[in-house]
């Protein structure tokens, strides 16, 4: 998926020139201020690129419209729209904290980044002929961020995330045109592979902060499987036959990790841990679906 392309590249960008800045001994914030605008359209300039070239090059343009896609993919499309624009904001409000700037600008403008960008990816969906604008997209977008910002603004830190999980599926095999030909690009594109989380951190929501560690969070998972088309299922593709699969939606519960709770002596590390806090730590999960009932999962990618 675009959004999660988009998210992989603003995190490792903004940290890489974190890292590279802090190195520095005498370091002030309109120094701070300056690298991260450099930061930032350098960071944009590189995303759009590689969006432009990964998805946008090889279709076909065409007037500005929109298309309502929502029900499309069970809604995993919609939930991760809200995921990516909820961690662009984390990014954009840590870079300002960093620059120097107050906590609520930095929570208004810079958690509004996800939305910003994401519309922006939107409006070129809208003159891609292959795609459309969505309206569904818009509002999840606006969901995720004001997600971030809500909590920024009412606590000052954030007791609910949302993250992102992968495990390979059976499906791609069989449409690996759209669902992706192997597994970096199934890692993107295969939505039966993905899960999407709200992990709530026990110790910021409780009042007694002495019942668990601070980095414990339980999560809760939504996934859906079956999946070789958008909205049905193909039963052939490009003459090949395809099993029929019956589409279904999974909730999961399960433990994870905040890894922004763990302060090593590596700034390095920090900086790592910071960066792949958006993907939800393997644990056991217990499943729920409207066709087996509760299963238990050892361990849950």
């Amino acid at each position: 998926m675009k959004n999660i392309f988009a998210v992989i590249l603003l995190l490792c960008l903004g940290n890489m020139a974190k890292a590279q800045n802090d190195t520095m001994r005498q370091v002030n914030y309109r120094f701070r201020k300056t690298a991260l605008i450099t930061t930032a359209a350098t960071g944009y300039t590189a995303s759009m690129t590689g969006l432009y070239y990964a998805w946008y090059s090889n279709y076909p343009q065409s007037s500005f419209h929109f298309f309502n896609d929502n029900n499309e993919w069970l809604q995993m499309d919609k939930i991760g729209h809200g995921s990516s624009a909820y961690q662009i904001g984390r990014i954009g409000y840590e870079a300002m904290r960093w620059a120097g700037y107050d906590e609520k600008p930095s929570a208004l403008i810079g958690g509004s980044a996800g939305f910003i960008y994401l519309t922006v990816i939107e409006i070129l969906d809208g003159f891609s002929a292959e795609w459309g604008a969505s309206g569904g997209d818009l509002i999840a977008n606006s969901t995720g961020s004001m997600l971030f910002i809500g909590q920024q603004l009412l606590w000052k830190e954030q007791k609910i995330m949302l993250k992102y999980s992968y495990h390979p599926t059976p499906y791609a095999v069989y449409r690996p045109g759209l669902l992706g030909k192997n597994h970096a690009e199934r890692w993107l594109k295969d939505y039966n592979g993905q899960t999407y989380w709200l992990s709530f951190n026990l110790n910021s929501l409780l009042r007694n902060k002495a019942l668990v560690p601070d980095w414990f969070c339980l999560s809760v998972g939504y996934s859906a499987t079956g999946m070789t088309g958008a909205t049905e299922n193909s039963l052939v593709d490009h003459d090949r036959p395809i099993p029929w699969f019956e589409r279904n939606r999974q909730i999961y519960f399960s433990a994870d990790i905040d890894l922004s709770k763990i302060n090593t002596k590596f700034k390095g590390l920090n900086m790592f841990l910071n960066v792949v806090n958006f993907i939800k730590i393997p644990f056991p999960a217990l499943e729920y679906n409207n066709k087996k009932g509760l299963i238990l999962h050892p361990v849950y990618f």
